[in-house]
């Protein structure tokens, strides 16, 4: 329910205002956000103002805390990712109060990650767990199945990049993933990581993670770099590792789900040969191994330094509501935070994966966002800094778990 439904004194002839909305811009993001802002302001009379935000997750949330520390009212409405609400929520309002029965709507447990100290500072914009694209078409080409182990996977992109490289496609590539040292490789690690049955803070907020698991898990990855995924990989986020999967370089790539309906574009050379499956899980043999993907997806919350709050939260009532989040659903692959709409026949038509994956959407992988709280931006950057480290070869997995292990002691003195 909107909220000139909601508030009769939030009337439509009211004077018009300039509403400004923080967007990403990561595949077709920035045009679907323009789209549904547009499509707001011709059906309240109001404008909107779309300001585009950095892709990289480690420079918009800088850039954030720096506008809203400073009191800025030049964004009312923010785009933010799922381990922020605990990092920025003084800044934000309480939607509670002025939400009606919106929350009710979405996944239960998005609702509960947005809710700090008892107020609701964000709703669900689009949420996401890390998934595996895979050419179908080369798998069949030399009969191999979808790699349901990271061993498996190793193997299989070994073979058929060596195959591909010797029928005279010498730029494949078997494996890209998002390397660089940002909250991307954080997200990586820890699937990785938790794919064995290992983790880096427990849920309790102790720190453990100079761990067998986590050395076997940043040894495998150290081993990709060069053999089966390219060098660059430790420059790429997100767009890189799409970019030369997309433009047929590469046989599986690690990314999120916004990449499918790009993969399955008009003008893709790798239209109709792309497939999606869960992350690999670790050796089955431990027992403890599981497909992990990472939790992901966005928010939208309003800024208490807002000059505009009740059309800022009408618009963001709008874009989190069921017709703007199937259209994104239907046009662009963002998976909804509604679990009715995982129902709709449309949707599952334009994104048949969303059937066979909606049990790793539902149980995909927390980042320790809410144990570590406002330090959680710290924790990301240290745990990247080490891992990336691990993949150039300037340091070997143990070592670099004993110092990231110190420096997370370090921060959780006296507390998260």
């Amino acid at each position: 329910m909107l909220l000139f439904a909601l508030l009769p004194w939030l009337p439509r002839c009211a004077v018009a205002v300039e509403v400004s909305i923080s967007c990403g811009a990561v595949g077709q993001e920035l045009q679907l956000c323009r789209d549904g802002a547009q499509a707001w302001a011709e059906r309240t009379g109001n404008t909107v103002r779309v300001v585009s935000t950095p892709n990289s997750a480690s420079e918009r949330l800088a850039l954030y805390q720096q506008l809203l520390a400073g009191g800025s009212t030049a964004i009312d409405v923010y785009q933010i990712d799922v381990v922020w609400p605990g990092i920025l929520a003084r800044n934000l309002i309480d939607l509670g109060p002025l939400a009606g029965d919106a929350p009710a709507g979405h996944f239960p447990a998005i609702i509960r990650n947005n809710t700090v100290g008892g107020r609701l500072v964000a709703l669900p914009f689009y949420t996401d767990a890390g998934v595996l694209f895979y050419r179908a078409d080369l798998l069949r080409k030399y009969g191999l199945p979808v790699p349901q182990t990271w061993d498996a996977l190793t193997q299989t992109a070994r073979r058929i990049q060596q195959g591909e490289r010797q029928a005279g496609n010498a730029g494949m590539w078997g494996y890209v993933f998002q390397g660089r040292a940002y909250e991307g490789l954080t997200v990586n690690a820890l699937e990785w990581i938790d794919s064995r049955g290992g983790a880096l803070v427990d849920a309790e907020g102790r720190v453990v993670a100079d761990n067998p698991a986590a050395r076997e898990a940043l040894a495998m990855a150290a081993g990709w770099v060069g053999t089966i995924a390219p060098p660059g990989v430790l420059n790429y986020a997100e767009e890189e590792a799409r970019g030369l999967f997309q433009s047929g370089h590469a046989v599986f790539m690690r990314n999120w789900p916004y990449a499918w309906a790009l993969a399955q574009g008009a003008d893709s050379p790798v239209r109709g040969k792309v497939g999606v499956a869960a992350l690999p899980s670790g050796d089955p043999a431990r027992g403890d191994a599981r497909h992990s993907g990472v939790l992901g997806g966005w928010n939208l919350a309003v800024s208490r330094h807002s000059r505009h709050v009740p059309e800022a939260v009408d618009l963001l009532l709008y874009l989190s509501g069921a017709p703007e989040q199937k259209r994104r659903a239907v046009t662009a692959a963002y998976n909804p935070t509604r679990p009715a709409l995982y129902q709709d026949a449309q949707v599952i038509e334009a994104n048949p994966f969303f059937r066979t994956l909606y049990p790793s959407f539902e149980a995909a992988v927390a980042r320790p966002s809410r144990v570590t709280g406002r330090k959680y931006n710290r924790v990301s950057s240290a745990v990247a800094n080490e891992v990336h480290d691990v993949l150039a070869g300037r340091s070997a997995p143990e070592p670099a778990l004993q110092e990231l292990a110190h420096e997370l002691r370090r921060m959780s003195r006296g507390g998260w």
